[in-house]
């Protein structure tokens, strides 16, 4: 019996040391509950963390714009995570083959300069054709 109370500890603190987010430009803390974000994860087709800047390329029909996506800033494990969500969908009709640019500074982001940080989305080959 003692051996289930213990078990079902540790799960009930395995679930609470899930990652929270933060608001667009708040600074990253470690996160103690989980939380839930906004939007659907966006699919990337690339990413680059670069002179402060994050850059990513995602799949547009044409109206997809930095509003309609948002970056989710967490710490993990002393670690920096951006997840890319999208709020809304974009329905226009004239997909974009390379996708968007979309781009936010470190400042934008509530980092400090120099920060290391890594991307949690999953990769998508850009449409062929």
């Amino acid at each position: 019996m003692s051996r289930i109370h213990t078990l079902g500890v540790v799960a009930v603190f395995a679930a609470l040391g899930a990652c929270s987010h933060l608001p667009l430009g708040s600074e990253p803390v470690e996160a103690s509950a989980p939380a839930v974000m906004p939007g659907q994860v966006e699919p990337i087709h690339a990413a680059a963390i670069t002179r402060d800047q994050a850059v990513f390329w995602v799949s547009s029909n044409g109206c997809t714009s930095k509003q309609d996506v948002t970056p989710m800033v967490r710490r993990v494990g002393g670690e920096v995570v951006i997840t890319l969500r999208r709020l809304e969908e974009d329905r226009c009709d004239k997909p974009l083959r390379d996708g968007v640019q979309l781009q936010w500074s470190f400042d934008e982001l509530g980092l400090r300069p120099g920060s290391s940080v890594t991307v949690q989305n999953p990769y998508q080959l850009p449409p062929q054709g």
